[in-house]
């Protein structure tokens, strides 16, 4: 069974930076398309952005557009996000998701996902 581990996240000031990483266990990442998603405070849970497995095609909500860059490195078993420019709008908490996907495949929409890690959680404050 695959098993997802978000780490990465902290305490960081406006204008700064993370990189959020997303380990995966029980089984190999290939052949799943990976998604990032974040749920702030009082609000729902929204995509922030995606990969298809081959790596190849990506997206992102407009909001994080040129600010955040999703990678994945299939030998470390592993799906990164890195985050520039953090505004205090980003915080929350931040998790990824898996779904067993082919070629370009890759959606923002929380309920194409079966897997999702447990989340971890920025905070973008002075």
């Amino acid at each position: 069974q695959l098993q997802l581990v978000e780490s990465g996240g902290g305490l960081v000031q406006p204008g700064g930076s993370l990189r959020l990483s997303c380990a995966a266990s029980g089984r190999t990442l290939d052949y799943y398309a990976i998604g990032w998603f974040r749920q702030a405070p009082g609000k729902e849970r929204e995509g922030v952005s995606c990969i298809s497995e081959s790596g190849e095609v990506t997206e992102y909500a407009d909001s994080v557009k040129g600010r955040f860059t999703i990678s994945r490195d299939n030998a470390k078993n592993t799906v990164y996000l890195q985050m520039n420019d953090l505004k205090p709008e980003d915080t929350a908490v931040y998790y990824c998701a898996a779904e067993i996907a082919y070629g370009s495949w890759h959606s923002l929409r929380e309920i194409e996902y079966d897997a999702w890690g447990q989340g971890t959680r920025v905070t973008v404050s002075p």
